[in-house]
C-alpha cells in the first residue's frame, strides 16, 4: 500500500492572500496526497479565511488532493460551538476532529481524528474506531514503543494510522492568549498580534535559551520535529500516513524531500541534511526516542 503524505492545517495567523497562495502552490507543485484545511487555533482568525476557503478547497480537489476539513482544537463559546456544528454537519467534505465535542457530533459518520485528541492507548483506538473513525493521527510526544503498539492495534481495527514527521510539535492549547498578553493586550482586544510571528513567537528561558514557541493560544516546541531518518522504521511498524505541519519555509521542497524518502529514492539521513540547510530552527526527534522532546538522536536505533 502506497504511504500517504498528509499536510496538516496551517496553524499560524497568515494573511488570507498568503494562505490562499500557499495552498495554490501545494495544489500545483507538492507531492502531497491529503490536505487538512481550516483555522483550528483561534476562532477570531476564521472570518479572514472564509472568503478564500472555497477557492482553496476547489483548487486542491482539482489537483487530485484528498481534502479534509479540520475542527477547532478548543471550543469554549456558544458562537464557537455553533460554528463547529455547522462545519461538522455540512457534509461537504470529511472532517478531522480535534476536539471531543466534534467527536460527539461525528459519531456514526466517517471521520479522522487529529493529533490534538489524546489517543494514547489501545482502548482509545477501539473506542474511536467503534464511533466511525477511519484514521487517527497520533500525538507527537509518543515514543517509538508506544507508536508500534498503537500501529499494530490500529491495523487490527482497520484504522489508517498517522504520525507527524515534520513541523513544530503541538504541546498545549489554552483559553487564554499568551501572544496577546506578551504585548500587554487582552484576548478580546488582541489586535491580531500573532500575525507578526508567521512561524510562532519564540519564548526563551531566564538565561536566554530558546525554549518554546507561542502561536496565539497555542504552545509549541521551539524546534521542528523531523523524523525523516525514522521513516523506514515507522513504515515497518505499520504507519501508513505521514504528516507535515506547515511552517514559514518552502513546504513544497519539504514535501518533495519526504516523498523521496517514502518512495525509496533517498535516505532519511540525506533528507535530514537537506532540511538543516533550509532553516536555522533546530531539528528534533527526542520524543520518538524516549528522550527530552527537544533532543536529537543522530543515530536512530533500527
Amino acid at each position: 500500500m502506497k504511504p500517504t503524505l498528509t499536510l496538516g492545517p496551517v496553524l499560524f495567523n497568515w494573511p488570507a492572500e498568503r494562505w490562499r497562495d500557499f495552498y495554490a502552490r501545494i495544489a500545483d507543485e507538492a507531492p502531497i496526497d491529503a490536505v487538512v484545511v481550516g483555522e483550528i487555533v483561534c476562532s477570531k482568525r476564521a472570518p479572514f479565511l472564509a472568503p478564500v476557503m472555497d477557492e482553496v478547497i476547489a483548487r486542491l480537489a482539482a489537483a487530485g488532493k484528498e481534502v479534509w476539513l479540520a475542527s477547532p482544537i478548543l471550543v469554549g463559546s456558544d458562537r464557537e460551538r455553533a460554528a463547529m456544528r455547522d462545519l461538522v454537519e455540512s457534509d461537504l467534505l470529511p472532517v478531522e476532529a480535534n476536539d471531543m465535542g466534534a467527536l460527539a457530533l461525528l459519531e456514526g459518520r466517517r471521520h479522522a481524528v487529529g493529533p490534538f485528541i489524546n489517543s494514547y492507548n489501545e482502548a482509545t483506538l477501539s473506542w474511536l474506531a467503534g464511533r466511525g473513525a477511519v484514521a487517527v493521527s497520533l500525538p507527537a510526544e509518543l515514543p517509538a514503543a508506544s507508536v508500534a503498539v498503537m500501529a499494530k492495534t490500529g491495523a487490527a481495527l482497520g484504522l489508517s494510522m498517522e504520525v507527524q514527521v515534520f513541523g513544530r510539535a503541538p504541546l498545549a492549547i489554552s483559553a487564554r492568549c499568551y501572544h496577546a498578553r506578551a504585548h500587554a493586550l487582552h484576548k478580546d482586544g488582541c489586535q491580531f498580534v500573532c500575525a507578526n510571528d508567521p512561524d510562532g513567537m519564540p519564548v526563551s528561558t531566564v538565561d536566554g535559551q530558546p525554549f518554546l514557541s507561542v502561536n496565539g493560544t497555542q504552545t509549541m516546541s521551539h524546534g521542528y520535529l523531523a523524523l525523516a531518518a525514522e521513516i523506514d522504521r515507522l513504515r515497518a511498524m505499520g504507519i501508513q500516513r505521514f504528516r507535515l505541519s506547515p511552517q514559514d519555509l518552502d513546504m513544497v521542497a519539504v514535501a518533495t524531500a519526504f516523498r523521496s524518502v517514502l518512495d525509496g529514492e533517498r535516505s532519511g539521513q540525506e533528507v535530514m541534511a537537506e532540511l538543516r540547510g533550509m532553516t536555522t530552527v533546530p531539528l528534533e526527534n527526542g520524543f520518538f526516542h524516549n528522550m527530552a522532546g527537544a533532543a536529537y538522536a543522530d543515530a536512530p536505533a533500527a
